[in-house]
């Protein structure tokens, strides 16, 4: 289990939510800032690497799902942030905290890559829904339509990485 890194503002937050419920919210949305990093840095790593006949066209893919994580996981930290609380930002609470694996560049093996990020996309898909639920429970409707954004996202993502295997 790793430790709270999100130690809460000094400033308490008065928003209608309990102090219990925020500290659920931001629970998950530290899972999903470190699971997006994990996926991020994976996709920049088979970007570089990937090679073979279909290069450009999964360069050129790895490159825009990784432009879309980037600008997520801006709005993710920042929306723990407005919730009281502070952002984890170093790789080792990300790695500890991730329930995704890192991989090498796989020898630039375009199919293993496609099955990486598809498996990642899944994973975060499932995990998405499960704290939709948690937060739904906590009463928070902003976080609740935020992570329902995010999960509309991952399974567009899925779907556009599943079309190449396929």
């Amino acid at each position: 289990m790793v430790a709270k890194s999100n130690l809460q503002a000094t400033i308490p937050v008065n928003i209608g939510i309990t102090a219990k419920a925020l500290d659920a919210v931001t629970e998950v949305l530290e899972q999903q800032l470190a699971d997006e990093h994990v996926l991020y840095i994976k996709l920049r790593n088979y970007h570089w690497n990937v090679r073979g006949m279909y290069f450009q066209p999964l360069h050129t893919l790895f490159q825009e799902q990784y432009t879309q994580l980037e600008g997520q996981i801006d709005e993710i930290a920042e929306r723990i942030r407005s919730l009281g609380a502070f952002a984890s930002g170093s790789m080792r609470a990300f790695m500890e905290r991730s329930k995704l694996s890192e991989t090498n560049h796989l020898n630039g093996n375009a199919t293993a890559m496609l099955q990486a990020i598809l498996t990642d996309h899944e994973m975060i898909i499932r995990q998405l829904r499960q704290g939709i639920t948690t937060v739904e429970q906590a009463g928070d409707a902003g976080t609740t339509d935020f992570l329902t954004a995010l999960l509309e996202m991952h399974e567009k993502m899925a779907w556009m990485i599943r079309a190449h295997i396929a």
